[in-house]
């Protein structure tokens, strides 16, 4: 698997958590009680896999490349999109942090902004993916010489081999699985 096919299937299971993180605010709106382990284990994959992992990779090696090589266009696609788009996700999960914490010490009004971030950072996430896979990516591939797409593929295996070796990936997965089987049908 290259390393673009590799960063859509990470966005595949990005997406599966997207599905939990919605069923999840369902529930709250339906009046049921907030899992606070729950959405922190749902918080951790996304700071962490989705984030950390996932946006760490693609910021540090491929939108790096696309930056330094493919002049104004892609530098304007990457740093006043793609970049954005990622600190714009970092912020509603600040918000949903201290959402949670407040309906914890007691705001059951806060509730609405645990909904309202956790929806909203899962349709911003999405609109995210979507646009990377049909867009940016394939305009990476098209754009970028070979030799640099080579460099790509190198530091992305170098990346998932450290990964590895720690476990995050599947360390993230198996969160991802156990809160499928309580939030999907």
């Amino acid at each position: 698997m290259n390393s673009i096919e590799l960063m859509v299937e990470e966005h595949k299971n990005i997406s599966r958590m997207l599905v939990v993180v919605k069923n999840a605010s369902y529930g709250i709106l339906k009046g049921e009680e907030i899992s606070y382990d729950d959405f922190n284990d749902m918080i951790d994959f996304i700071r962490n896999y989705a984030d950390g992992h996932h946006h760490g990779k693609e910021e540090a090696i491929l939108f790096k490349e696309m930056v330094n090589h493919l002049g104004p266009l892609g530098n304007k696609l990457v740093t006043h999109g793609m970049l954005i788009e990622h600190d714009w996700g970092r912020l509603f999960i600040q918000e949903l942090v201290s959402a949670l914490e407040l309906v914890k010490a007691g705001d059951d009004f806060s509730k609405i902004d645990v909904i309202a971030n956790a929806v909203g950072y899962a349709n911003h996430l999405q609109r995210h993916i979507d646009k990377e896979n049909s867009v940016v990516f394939p305009f990476a591939q098209k754009q970028l010489p070979p030799e640099v797409m080579e460099k790509v593929e190198i530091d992305t295996a170098d990346y998932e081999k450290k990964a590895n070796e720690n476990a995050t990936p599947s360390h993230f997965l198996e969160i991802l699985y156990r809160l499928e089987k309580k939030y999907t049908n």
